[in-house]
Formats: C-alpha cells, structure tokens, sequence
C-alpha cells in the first residue's frame, strides 16, 4: 500500500523539499501491477510421465500483477506446474490461458542456478534475455538498465567467474527483466544462496516485482520465504492444490512478525500433517 505523501510547508529547508520531490516521484513512477501483469486462468490441467500422474487435475486463476508462492513436499508437482506455466512442458489434459491468448506470452523463467555463459561477460549475459530483439539498436541500454535495477551497473563488464553466488543471480534476473515480460516465474531461485543473501534477494525481487508491475509466481520449499513475498500461498499435495492461503499483510512485511509466524505455521502444520498421512 502507498504510503500518504507527507507536504512540506512552503518554507522548508531545502534537503526536506528534495526528500518530498524524490517521495513524488516514486510513488509515481510505481504502476498499478495489474497494468502489466498477465491473468492466468487454468482449467482441468494434468500432467503424467509414463504411468506416473504428477498433476491430477488443477483449477486455479491468478489475477494480473498477483504474487503467487507455491509451495510442497518434494516430488508433490510445484515445478512440473511451473514448467507447464512456463511453456516448457505440454499438459497431458487441460488449458492454460494468459489473458484473452490460449498460449504462454512474455513468460520469464528464472532457475536455481543462474545458467550464465562463461564465455560472455556480464552485459552480454543479460542481453541475452532480449532474445531476437538483441540486435535492436537499443539492446545495449536496456541490459544496462536492466544491471542497474538489480544494483549491478559496475559489473557490466565483469566475467560471471568473478562474481559471487549473490551477484550471479542478480544478472540471472537481470536477464529475465531485460525483455520486460508481463509473467515472471522463479523455480527456487535463492535455495542455494546463504541466509543474509538470500533475504537480500528477496527485498530486490519484492522490489523489481513492485516497479515493474508483472505477475509473479515463485516455487520455493521456504514457507518463510512464501509468506513474506506473496500475495497468496498454494499449498500442493498429491498433484492438486491442498491449500489457498492469501497473506493479507501490509508490505513492506517485518520478519519475524507474529501475523507471519501464524501464517508460516498454519501452512507447515498442513504440510506436516500431510507428511504423516503419507508414512
């Protein structure tokens, strides 16, 4: 929620007056996510390897500009959903539809491991997010900016072998924002970052998310980490959806807050119960 402008009196000291002209112009520069984002809407989907049925029929909408965590024991199908969402797997049954179009549009996708080319340094990397539009005359510019908004502009002419974990995810989702996509799907993008790290990597991805107004669905095994970014938390279970919890938090959310710590134990107590059922 944005906060209320704060007006300085006509005569206020000159770094008071900058301070508010610099608060105006973020608020204004901050969209309305469903302006860019994408609505998906799933029907029916399934989806089997051989004998072995990993979606078993899921229904789900997910407004445009929402921030959608899914989470689940391993091998319960949160990546296989993911994939499917991404474009990178076909359904055995069932649609997938991105706004009025039946089929993935300005979908991003990014992984665990940052997939940089080690051949290419930094900038070179992130224009490869451009795709075909690497050869257009302002691919250049967008990459940089693209840097900048992950807090990377110095290390555009860095080789990624040099870079830490940290920094290398940041140029991997530099790369996912370069082409500017309406959907950005994250598969356990920060599961091999360290603790301070990773809750780095959480505020930029809260942030670029709030900047750029895309829709935003992440897989992650953190229950902590769900409740403290999404707007709503999908608990999958034996290939369905077990759980729809909608975190109704004012952002930015404090960790370690008591109406987090509720929700976090609420989903790990499903899940948990889930775990014993099984055994």
């Amino acid at each position: 929620m944005q906060e209320a402008l704060r007006f300085q009196p006509v005569d206020a000291r000159p770094v008071a007056r900058a301070n508010f002209i610099a608060e105006v112009q973020h608020l204004r520069r901050a969209p309305d996510n469903a302006a860019r984002g994408l609505s998906l809407t799933i029907r029916g989907l399934r989806k089997s390897f051989g004998d072995n049925e990993v979606l078993r029929g899921i229904d789900l909408h997910i407004p445009a500009g929402q921030f959608v965590a899914i989470v689940g024991r391993s091998g319960c199908g949160k990546s296989t959903l993911l994939r499917l969402i991404a474009g990178l797997d076909k359904p055995t049954a069932g649609s997938i539809a991105f706004g009025e179009e039946p089929r993935a549009q300005d979908v991003r996708v990014m992984f665990q491991e940052p997939r940089l080319l080690p051949w290419a340094r930094v900038l070179s990397n992130v224009e490869v997010g451009l795709g075909r539009e690497r050869a257009s005359a302002d691919a250049q510019a967008r990459a940089e900016h693209a840097l900048v908004e992950v807090g990377l502009g110095d290390k555009r002419g860095q080789w990624p072998s040099v870079l830490s974990g940290g920094q290398k995810q940041r140029v991997a989702l530099a790369r996912a924002l370069v082409s500017q996509p309406r959907v950005l799907a994250f598969d356990e993008p920060l599961g091999a970052l360290d603790a301070l790290t990773r809750i780095s990597m959480q505020q930029l991805l809260e942030r670029v998310w709030r900047d750029q107004g895309f829709s935003a669905i992440l897989v992650t095994h953190d229950v902590a980490e769900a409740v403290a970014l999404a707007d709503r938390v999908l608990v999958i279970e034996d290939g369905r959806i077990a759980q729809d919890v909608t975190v109704d938090l004012p952002r930015p959310r404090r960790r370690g807050s008591a109406e987090l710590a509720a929700l976090e134990g609420e989903i790990l107590k499903h899940l948990l119960e889930g775990s014993e059922d099984t055994q």
